[in-house]
């Protein structure tokens, strides 16, 4: 490795490189008073918890107003992985594992349960990842980093083990030794904050904790009381540590980039087990790994519970490895990896599109299919070195494709809400194997598909030219066959007739050989559920579970919005009862505000997540959100009119889909709706093509401001630059304003050329365009119109004056009434 820096200083160094401040720790600042991180007052939004060692002592959830929102319900899944079926021929099971370091956001400010922003890192490859650490802490904010719900539902569904960081920051970004001597303070034989922290952990449902201590200028003292801290808690609670190799023996902070002398007691202390896994700093050798494994064999230990650090968070799949002394050819794997800020995939990412493909290069390598990984590339992809595992292994499984960020939302093919959102709570296991087809013929292109889906913001999409049959392999899996199973698939294709779609599934006595069952046509153009009967098959166990398209079409062309595999019919779910409004908040007095909802669980065990919705005047239902929990944060309900109150339904949904009787209750609107007019667009939900980075997206053009400096606009680089609004409902509208570079203080130069504005009432109907501007000049310019609509569309098509290729719009504004 050339990099001869510790995992905090690569951060900063990265974040340099980026032109962005670490989105996990504070820059260089004075130390500060600790406080605990402030929970909310009812109605506000509720976020992550953090906090320093003093103050978690404090901490007690059953006076935290946020700490029901911040709860995993999801139990962590076993996984299986069956060397048969494992994708890449260089790919060893059992050997080296992976431990993935990711910041999904600021320490500070993390929702707990997702937002009306579809731009984040919704991570789907976790068949590649053992453990996730939630990566955090800042001098200024908070040591110690609880994850939030959404990562650990997603991880755990994947069989994904989750940790909070821990984090003791050098002398230079705020660190003080007395944060450390607070952490391993005792009470008795007791330490409190161990214990805050098992008890953290098993409220909140995670794993256990990563501990980053490079705070310097400690002694054998105080580093054997940081020992006698983790074995203790192992020994009580059974909570789980990954220890980064940072402190040693003598309480100095000395990065040994190996397992030595000086720092195996944090793995492993005599017959006692300190941590269960070490993460190893970035600048290790070949001989350096041939040596802790070695020392990790003779403490007893798996060489595998050593995570050698590789930092990707400047450079990506561009970073340079040494991937022979890690993952040798032909011999056994020497250690594990520890991948360091694998979301550069998306930090660096100019659309959502790009960050699929860097995340798929990422992963399974340059030619986006886990079967062809090569280890002869610079960074062959993962998928090359350590096999799939799945967590597929009871019934029901059940997938939508929902990645767990969307532009929509759909419930059982209906679109109950538009806009943006992310919520990694709904994500569903991701495809095993992502992409891999069989053809003796042209291949399809399966992908991931965001604009239309069955249930959520997406669905599996396959087009190309059909000219001989394509087997397109999804998931492993290990699940049983009853007399009663059934496999159903949802399909809809461009016209009536035919799907020329086959359902395929191997079972474990011949994994690779695939049985097939004809899908059959479909009568129309919209979703349609189709049920295969496998009752044939009763007593043998599915292996995969894949789809076989056979025929002809130059054209191709189906989606698929779920696969599922039960016992039995779909039966509804018990109802949730008790639905209570905990608390409300204005956004916009007299006409909208927002909400914390609780609830009792449906009982009986079977619910997979909660909807929640509003009671429109028309009979129908718009969708507020989802959880697997029984609490949630409504960001914004809207007052419809000058109606007097508003009633709302929340839903169980089962393990296969089915849905229970709503709990309602009604939210009552106090004072006098705003007078009409103003800028309908502000703080509404908006989506876009892309945006130029994570900083750029749509809600920027919607806020209000434009005095925010350069990050204060929407921002996108991608061919097709469009932006959206959805007003909430069908307005009277007079006129838009846009706000373009000049307004925000950059170069006329960037200022949008050619663009154009459109309207229109319904996601069904077409675009209507009512103003077509090119050789536009100006930092402002107004659009006087007579129209109604519910949508609105910014599309630029020459966004600056010369050949920039960056449209930059501060504010997008629809005045009206």
């Amino acid at each position: 490795m050339s990099r001869r820096i510790p995992l905090l200083l690569s951060a900063a160094l990265a974040a340099a490189v980026l032109g962005a401040a670490p989105a996990a720790h504070a820059g260089p600042q004075a130390p500060t008073t600790p406080t605990a991180s402030t929970p909310g007052t009812p109605g506000t939004q509720p976020y992550a918890s953090y906090w320093y060692p003093s103050t978690i002592l404090n901490w007690d959830p059953a006076t935290d107003p946020d700490a029901r929102f911040n709860r995993s319900s999801v139990p962590l899944q076993p996984r299986t992985s069956d060397p048969a079926l494992k994708a890449n021929p260089n790919a060893r099971t059992g050997e080296g594992k992976v431990a993935s370091l990711v910041s999904f956001g600021p320490t500070s400010n993390n929702p707990s349960q997702g937002s009306a922003d579809p731009n984040y890192y919704a991570f789907g490859y976790w068949q590649y990842v053992d453990k996730l650490v939630f990566w955090g802490g800042s001098a200024g904010e908070g040591l110690i980093l609880a994850p939030n719900p959404t990562v650990i539902d997603a991880a755990h569904r994947n069989g994904v083990k989750v940790y909070g960081t821990v984090f003791f920051p050098p002398a230079a970004y705020g660190g003080q030794l007395q944060w450390l001597r607070d952490f391993v303070q005792k009470s008795g034989n007791s330490y409190p904050v161990a214990d805050k922290l098992a008890q953290a952990a098993q409220y909140y449902g995670f794993d256990g904790w990563f501990i980053n201590q490079e705070t310097g200028g400690g002694d054998s003292a105080l580093a054997t009381e940081v020992r006698n801290l983790m074995q203790y808690s192992k020994a009580k609670s059974g909570t789980e540590f990954m220890w980064y190799d940072a402190m040693t023996t003598s309480g100095s902070v000395n990065w040994q980039n190996a397992l030595t002398s000086a720092n195996s007691p944090f793995l492993q202390d005599g017959s006692k087990r300190t941590s269960d896994s070490m993460f190893l700093n970035f600048n290790w050798s070949s001989g350096g790994l041939n040596s802790s494994r070695a020392l990790a064999r003779q403490l007893g230990r798996s060489e595998y519970d050593l995570y050698s650090g590789i930092d990707t968070e400047a450079n990506g799949y561009n970073t340079g490895v040494d991937w022979n002394s890690l993952f040798p050819a032909g011999r056994p794997h020497t250690t594990s990896l520890g991948l360091y800020r694998p979301e550069w995939t998306w930090k660096s990412a100019t659309d959502r599109a790009d960050f699929y493909a860097k995340d798929a290069r990422y992963w399974v390598g340059a030619n986006n299919d886990p079967s062809k990984a090569n280890p002869a590339d610079n960074w062959p992809g993962l998928a090359g070195y350590v096999a799939e595992s799945s967590p597929i292994t009871a019934k029901p499984f059940v997938t939508n494709f929902n990645t767990g960020q969307g532009d929509f939302y759909n419930s059982a093919g209906t679109r109950v809400a538009t806009g943006g959102w992310n919520n990694l709570s709904l994500q569903d296991v991701p495809p095993t194997y992502r992409w891999m087809v069989d053809s003796s013929g042209s291949r399809l292109t399966p992908s991931v598909d965001f604009t239309d889906a069955y249930q959520g913001g997406s669905s599996l999409r396959l087009t190309g030219t059909l000219d001989a049959a394509n087997t397109v392999r999804l998931y492993e899996t290990k699940l049983p066959v009853a007399a009663n199973t059934k496999l159903d698939l949802v399909v809809k294709t461009p016209a009536a007739g035919p799907t020329k779609l086959k359902a395929a599934v191997s079972f474990t006595d011949a994994p690779n050989s695939f049985t097939t069952i004809d899908v059959g046509a479909n009568s129309g153009t919209g979703w349609e559920r189709h049920t295969l009967d496998l009752a044939p098959y009763a007593g043998r166990t599915i292996a995969q579970v894949a789809l076989r398209a056979d025929g002809t079409d130059p054209a191709y062309d189906v989606r698929i919005g779920q696969i599922s595999v039960h016992d039995g019919e779909v039966g509804a779910p018990a109802a949730p009862s008790g639905l209570t409004v905990l608390g409300a908040s204005d956004v916009t007095a007299g006409s909208s505000q927002s909400l914390r909802l609780s609830w009792t669980a449906a009982p009986g065990g079977d619910v997979h997540h909660y909807e929640v919705y509003r009671r429109n005047a028309d009979g129908s239902r718009t969708f507020l959100g989802a959880t697997p929990n029984d609490a949630y944060y409504v960001g914004r309900l809207d007052r419809a009119g000058t109606e007097d109150a508003t009633t709302l339904d929340v839903e169980a949904v089962s393990t296969t889909y089915g849905r229970s009787t709503a709990a309602s209750t009604t939210v009552g609107w106090t004072g006098t709706p705003p007078a009409t007019g103003g800028n309908l667009a502000l703080n509404r939900p908006a989506t876009a093509s892309g945006q130029c980075n994570a900083n750029e997206g749509p809600a920027k053009a919607v806020n209000g401001t434009v005095n925010g400096g350069t990050g204060d606009k929407w921002c996108s680089l991608n061919s097709s630059k469009w932006l959206e609004v959805d007003l909430g409902s069908a307005k009277q509208l007079s006129r838009f304003v846009v706000k373009h570079a000049g307004a925000g203080s950059e170069s006329a130069a960037f200022n949008t050329r050619d663009f154009s504005i459109q309207v229109r009432s319904n996601t069904t109907d077409p675009w209507t365009t009512v103003a077509d501007v090119t050789g536009n000049t100006a930092g402002t310019t107004t659009h006087p119109v007579t129209t109604t609509a519910r949508y609105v569309r910014l599309v630029v098509t020459k966004p600056t004056q010369n050949t920039d290729p960056a449209a930059r719009i501060y504010e997008f504004e629809a005045w009206g009434q």
